[in-house]
């Protein structure tokens, strides 16, 4: 009996406790709920106060290619003609492409092509590929007509008459101040300039025997403006690559052994050379980049990695490695001006050392993947990406597979798939590094 009764007060004193810390953790939770919301909120209101397009059509207009943007509200531009290859370039503040089902019809007239995105925060870009030189014969901004939409035109004629020269839209005080709410003081400015880039010393050592984390540096490829290949259902590359390296983060950050950092978390463009400056900037002990590329034989299938090399492992390699270095120009940057020593980093002796690390890291992460994937043959190959020519970081990039093959596509749309290959570079990237610490203990 007294057995029993002991259990009772302990199940009261039980009961009594519970009674106490419900409320507290449903004060927590409540707490929780409003924080979650508040973030959301803020997203959609910062979301609300950009300027929505939602049609984006070509035409022919007097023997001139006409533009139409339809647009929710009033936006300054700055448009630009370029050469090698012909393309008319149009920059506009952050735009929320909500384009109505239909809206985004094909190229006409003088146009062979074209592409819109996030070139930079608070800067979205039009490209338009030309079939042969023309320059800007005019481009303005009507106000809202029975649609109640304003509209950005922009007019095309064949020649070379404008080539350098830009227009831009009226001094903002020529038109109606929005009001605060619906227009950030901001976003009143649009910068167009490109940001100069530093690059470190690359006098330190890779790797130095240190108990903090090592910092890897993982890099979706393309994005915004520039989607990358398309596949047989329509998903762009952009969309996979930043899903793989977001399932990459989730993998390594479980381990606790790593700081990682992603060279774009959202749907935006960045320079090639940017990437490798960011490695850089923060002191990346190893450079991942993500694609996944198309190719002319829809059969082919299959992962492979790639380290640096002036001379490619073989054709396709070269093709491949030619086609991502033009992403620049897939953006509408103008590359003319620049010199030979800031798009052709030199492979110096550091650079060497980085190379042999680079292969290292690169047989670690084959064996581990081909436990979860198809991979081509030779996987290992050799070619001159721009993004692996940083002199003092090991750098790889993953062709994660093809989106031309269907099979490849449709694995890597599937979340699970993504998380088993992101577990095998999980266990490369461990492998690299503890035989990187076994070195420095030596």
């Amino acid at each position: 009996m007294k057995t029993s009764g002991a259990r009772y007060r302990l199940m009261a004193l039980t009961l009594n406790l519970c009674t106490k810390i419900m409320p507290l953790a449903g004060r927590l939770a409540g707490l929780a709920l409003i924080v979650a919301f508040a973030v959301l909120a803020g997203a959609s209101q910062a979301r609300a106060q950009l300027a929505v397009a939602s049609d984006f059509r070509l035409g022919i207009h007097a023997k001139k290619t006409r533009l139409v943007i339809e647009l929710s509200q009033a936006v300054d531009y700055r448009a630009f003609a370029l050469a090698n290859p012909d393309r008319i370039v149009i920059d506009l503040p952050e735009i929320d492409w909500r384009m109505r089902p239909g809206s985004v019809r094909r190229a006409e007239g003088l146009v062979q092509g074209f592409r819109f995105g996030l070139v930079r925060p608070g800067t979205s870009r039009v490209v338009l590929d030309l079939k042969r030189p023309g320059y800007i014969n005019g481009a303005f901004l009507l106000p809202p007509g029975d649609g109640a939409m304003y509209r950005f035109v922009l007019d095309i004629a064949a020649g070379r008459q404008s080539l350098g020269k830009s227009l831009a839209s009226a001094p903002a005080a020529r038109r109606p101040k929005p009001e605060p709410k619906t227009r950030p003081a901001a976003r009143d400015k649009v910068s167009i300039r490109q940001p100069r880039l530093r690059f470190p010393s690359p006098a330190r050592k890779p790797y130095l025997g240190r108990a903090k984390r090592h910092v890897v540096v993982i890099d979706p490829g393309h994005g915004g403006i520039d989607p990358g290949a398309i596949g047989p259902s329509g998903i762009a590359e952009k969309n996979i690559t930043l899903a793989a390296a977001r399932a990459i983060k989730a993998g390594l950050d479980r381990t606790g052994r790593y700081k990682v950092l992603l060279t774009r978390g959202r749907d935006m463009f960045i320079q090639l050379r940017h990437r490798v400056a960011i490695a850089r900037d923060k002191g990346a002990e190893l450079f991942i980049s993500l694609h996944a590329d198309t190719i002319r034989n829809k059969k082919v299938r299959g992962l492979s990695v790639y380290t640096l090399s002036e001379r490619a492992s073989d054709k396709e390699a070269g093709e491949l490695a030619m086609r991502e270095n033009k992403a620049d120009l897939i953006a509408g940057i103008d590359l003319s001006g620049q010199a030979s020593g800031v798009t052709n980093i030199l492979i110096d002796l550091a650079q060497r050392e980085s190379m042999n690390e680079s292969a290292r890291a690169a047989g670690f992460l084959v064996a581990e993947l081909k436990r979860v994937t198809r991979l081509l043959r030779n996987t290992h190959r050799f070619a001159g990406f721009a993004v692996l020519k940083a002199p003092d970081v090991p750098s790889l990039l993953i062709e994660m597979g093809f989106l031309s093959n269907a099979r490849d596509e449709r694995s890597l749309r599937s979340a699970k798939f993504r998380r088993r290959l992101a577990g095998a570079v999980t266990k490369g990237i461990d492998r690299f590094f503890s035989r990187v610490e076994q070195a420095d203990r030596e």
